[in-house]
């Protein structure tokens, strides 16, 4: 519940912020007026009319999704993406509707508001939205299986970054002599996994070891209705150049070898 509250105020908010931004350009370009020849309404129901299909292109972005980090340049570029389809939107839905538009210069300067603006509160919302989800309880208790370097620098990621993903018990096939990982209780071996997952009301899990379990935790997570995460390493994959991609409708994970940058676009 948690989390869709927080959601839908950032979705609500995203909307209010294009308007904004759509409404300043006009003041900028205009000046500080209600011009005659340039009807400040009509300006705003375009903008209003294209806002909603503007919020789903964005979403389709999976901008909005829990884990995804705001400040990257691949979200950036995302952000960029949908502020200028929703500026190519905007004069389509004017011309169409009024025919004359006042100024190309307020088009630019749209875009580049509405861009600056949505890029910005999102890098804040994704601050404010961590603190909230992680708060006791969490609302994404996450249980780590096996005890490795590369689980241990997950976890110290995890918890420095203050993901949404918040771990709340360590668990290792074989056991381990350590009480506690970058703050997170060590529970034991996996033969309280059950014990674990509904008393932790555990939601993601993530299995960094153990690949011989990789059946039986998938199981458990399938039948508790949980999130469950594979980390490369358990398959030997340590180079952290792996993608995933769609193979006729199969995903499959993807090692290449060293290729130009550019080959990345093809």
């Amino acid at each position: 519940m948690r989390h869709r509250m927080l959601l839908i105020i950032w979705l609500l908010s995203d909307l209010l912020l294009f308007l904004g931004a759509y409404a300043l350009a006009y003041f900028l370009r205009v000046g500080w007026i209600f011009s005659t020849d340039f009807p400040f309404s009509r300006h705003m129901a375009s903008a209003a009319l294209v806002a909603p299909v503007w919020l789903m292109v964005l979403a389709t972005t999976r901008t909005f999704h829990i884990t995804r980090n705001q400040i990257t340049l691949r979200n950036i570029a995302y952000i960029s993406y949908a502020a200028l389809v929703g500026a190519a939107l905007f004069t389509l839905v004017y011309y169409f509707r009024y025919t004359t538009f006042f100024s190309r210069l307020l088009l630019v300067e749209a875009f580049v508001l509405s861009a600056a603006f949505t890029l910005l509160w999102h890098a804040l919302f994704e601050q404010i939205q961590r603190s909230m989800l992680r708060r006791d309880p969490p609302a994404f208790p996450t249980l780590i299986i096996g005890v490795t370097r590369e689980s241990r620098r997950l976890l110290e990621a995890l918890q420095q970054q203050r993901n949404p993903l918040k771990p709340v018990a360590v668990l290792d096939g074989h056991g381990t002599a350590e009480s506690c990982i970058a703050g997170v209780p060590v529970l034991g071996k996996l033969n309280k996994l059950e014990e674990v997952l509904s008393q932790k009301k555990i939601t993601h899990l993530i299995q960094c070891a153990d690949l011989e379990q990789s059946l039986n935790l998938l199981s458990a997570c399938r039948s508790h209705g949980i999130t469950y995460m594979l980390l490369p390493s358990v398959l030997g994959i340590v180079e952290r150049d792996e993608r995933v991609e769609s193979l006729e409708g199969n995903p499959v994970t993807v090692v290449s070898p060293a290729r130009p940058w550019w080959r990345w676009f093809f």
